[in-house]
């Protein structure tokens, strides 16, 4: 493609994603749904005006690495402490509940095989994180407490997603699934999330070290951002999401960040501030590409919204993509407004569920009907969530 293209595309993406985003925020809507309604006009679902290309694909990539990050950096690690075991509940219950369930449904209701049952529950595993981050931040609800338990189980269910995905992949070349290898990628990952705030510390300390040598503080803001990027690719070769380098980056940088076993290796405050101010910038620019091309992936007009088989299955699996995720919110303690909040931020699949929609479609594991079936399912629960989140928000606000 002519890079000149992309110069035009991306002006037309950041001018309008802020446009649309703010826009919708002056009319009470979660301003990232703004931005993924650019990236659906204008790509393959209405007029086709921006193809989905890898170049946008990799800034979108860096977009959402760069909003872990930051999200990283301003987390209360001690409240994440506190939380990790409703986290881990959550999480647990929020991917198995609809990926159960929803194999249930298309094996034993739809009489599907057992292979293309299991990827569409699948499909209903994984909950796409940077959009629920991003409209939490939006409420300036980050910081509570049912935040806290969201995001550390959007980050073990990407996890778990990962592993899912590593499972079906083996499942449909051998029809069969080696437990050995899923063990040591679980162990891979686990390595990587304990072992990586530490190295993260003792490089963030030679980059200060270096910054005071050269006498520069135009030092910092690159060097950090090669760091996250060197983790992003760190978490990729242990198996994980990228976003998980990120975001542990983030943590080991956090101002509230601290080894229990190495006081020696505190967070430099003044350090961390000046990192968050000087990089904040960047991901306000880069995110809104992110959830640009989350719409841009959408392929509404794959949907034939004139065939009956199409209402029945995608209503039953909507049905079972919205229980499968609300109902792990009700796993730990708290309100029934703050269990509500915990299950409508897991529903999101966006990126994830197209991910998985796309490998079924091109392993021929799904034919047109169940594609445009996913395709619809995930556009929904990615539009529902931040509509509920802003709902449930303003609803308790007037309580």
């Amino acid at each position: 493609m002519d890079v000149h293209s992309i110069f035009l595309y991306l002006a037309v993406i950041l001018f309008l994603a802020r446009v649309f985003g703010d826009t919708f925020g002056r009319f009470g809507l979660p301003s990232v749904l703004g931005e993924i309604f650019v990236g659906v006009f204008l790509g393959q679902s209405v007029l086709g005006l921006i193809p989905v290309n890898d170049i946008i694909r990799i800034l979108a990539e860096i977009g959402v690495i760069l909003l872990l990050f930051q999200v990283g950096l301003e987390a209360d690690i001690h409240q994440l402490r506190k939380v990790g075991v409703s986290a881990f509940v959550v999480a647990f219950i929020g991917a198995f509940t609809p990926m159960f369930l929803g194999t249930l449904l298309a094996f034993y209701v739809f009489k599907l095989s057992f292979l293309t049952s299991l990827f569409i529950g699948g499909t209903l595993t994984a909950t796409s994180i940077g959009i629920t981050v991003r409209v939490l931040e939006d409420l300036g609800r980050l910081k509570e407490r049912f935040a806290q338990i969201v995001l550390g189980a959007a980050v073990l269910d990407d996890i778990f997603g990962v592993v899912v995905l590593a499972g079906l992949f083996e499942f449909s070349k051998e029809s069969t699934i080696h437990v050995n290898a899923l063990f040591i990628l679980i162990l891979y990952i686990g390595t990587f999330f304990f072992l990586s705030p530490v190295l993260a510390l003792l490089l963030a300390r030679l980059i200060k070290f270096l910054s005071r040598s050269l006498n520069t503080l135009d030092f910092i803001p690159p060097t950090v951002l090669a760091m996250v990027f060197l983790f992003a690719y760190l978490a990729h070769v242990f198996g994980s999401p990228e976003i998980l380098g990120a975001f542990t980056v983030g943590l080991a940088l956090s101002r509230r960040f601290a080894l229990p076993f190495g006081l020696f290796l505190k967070t430099d405050e003044h350090m961390a501030e000046l990192i968050e101010k000087t990089l904040r910038p960047l991901v306000w620019v880069m995110t809104p590409i992110f959830f640009v091309f989350v719409g841009l992936q959408l392929n509404l007009r794959a949907i034939d919204f004139s065939q009956g088989a199409f209402w029945i299955f995608s209503s039953l699996l909507f049905i079972v993509a919205v229980l499968g995720k609300v109902v792990s919110g009700f796993f730990v303690k708290g309100s029934v407004h703050e269990r509500l909040l915990i299950g409508f931020s897991m529903l999101p699949r966006g990126e994830v569920g197209l991910i998985f929609a796309e490998f079924g479609r091109m392993s021929r594991i799904y034919d047109d009907l169940l594609y445009a079936v996913i395709i619809f399912v995930v556009a929904m629960t990615t539009l529902m969530s931040p509509l509920m989140l802003k709902f449930l928000h303003h609803s308790w606000g007037r309580r």
